[in-house]
């Protein structure tokens, strides 16, 4: 049986550290992914190498080991020996009487899905061992994984936005509520542990992302926690200041119009916009854009008025 340099597998030198093989070992297996290469045998038979590779170069004692029998195996090539003729069987009992890490537990075939013959006779479920197996971390056999995340989108009113709503989302067969808190901005993202596809090998499941649209509103415009918006008005209150009524989220909101208000004058009505999300009892600021009203059908006498006043004017 041929010996496997694993070194060489993760493209990494024999004084290599633990960091340096962690780093090459997930350079690569990113690359050879099954999910980034669908269909592609070769990285698929790849990607067994690479974890294969790193089951053995990440773990310490398995690492020691590994080298020990490298050096073994090398002076035997090197004596004229053929590779099919090193004895594993022996080396494995010589290693087994050291008694420093294999144990009584042995594996299954099953437990080493997808490792080489190499692997299972050197560190156990082989016949290399007998009834014995590698303890420790060799007993992991296939890496836990997480579920992949599930992504959605929800679409829901400025006002809802800014009251906070729910709304009932469908993940597989199960439903579930999903809260939107007061103050939640257009773009944003809410993560929800643990609802998304289910793990593999006993790990946790992925995450629900929902990723939030807030519909265009015909009165307000926001701006990050402020609002913004038009207040008509009409001219003699323009003139003569008073007041104006504007409907808001929280009901009905008196405006204090100045005297001699110009068109587009912006008047601040402080918190009296979003909350902030997260604080709820912090709010931004209302921004009214004054809309001057020009009257229209005047009657004979309004329109003598208003030129006796162009006429004063001057």
């Amino acid at each position: 049986m041929q010996f496997k340099d694993y070194y060489t597998t993760l493209g990494v030198t024999k004084s290599a550290t633990a960091d340096e093989i962690k780093k090459a070992f997930r350079k690569l297996a990113r690359e050879f992914h099954p999910d980034k290469n669908p269909g592609n045998k070769d990285a698929e038979a790849k990607f067994k190498e690479v974890n294969e590779a790193y089951e053995v170069l990440g773990d310490p004692e398995k690492r020691k080991k590994y080298d020990q029998l490298g050096s073994r195996y090398r002076d035997y090539e090197r004596t004229g020996g053929r590779a099919d003729d090193f004895n594993w069987q022996e080396w494995a009992a010589q290693q087994g009487a050291g008694g420093s890490g294999f144990g009584g537990g042995g594996f299954s075939s099953e437990q080493f899905g997808g490792m080489s013959d190499f692997f299972k006779n050197v560190f156990g479920g082989g016949g290399g061992f007998g009834s014995g197996g590698f303890s420790g971390s060799a007993r992991r056999g296939a890496r836990p994984q997480k579920g992949a995340d599930i992504q959605a989108n929800a679409e829901i009113s400025l006002e809802e936005a800014f009251k906070g709503t729910s709304r009932l989302v469908t993940v597989g067969d199960h439903k579930l509520e999903v809260k939107f808190k007061p103050g939640i901005a257009d773009g944003q993202t809410l993560k929800i542990s643990g609802k998304g596809a289910p793990g593999k090998n006993g790990g946790p499941a992925g995450d629900l992302l929902i990723g939030v649209t807030i519909e265009k509103n015909d009165v307000f415009e926001r701006r990050g926690d402020d609002l913004f918006a038009d207040l008509p008005i009409d001219l003699y209150t323009a003139i003569l200041g008073g007041a104006a009524t504007i409907a808001t989220f929280r009901g009905k909101l008196k405006v204090t119009i100045p005297a001699e208000a110009q068109q587009g004058q912006m008047l601040k009505l402080k918190g009296q916009g979003m909350p902030h999300y997260g604080k709820e009892s912090v709010h931004g600021d209302l921004y009214v854009r004054l809309q001057v009203q020009i009257p229209k059908n005047l009657s004979a006498q309004e329109k003598e008025l208003f030129k006796e006043l162009a006429e004063m004017n001057k």
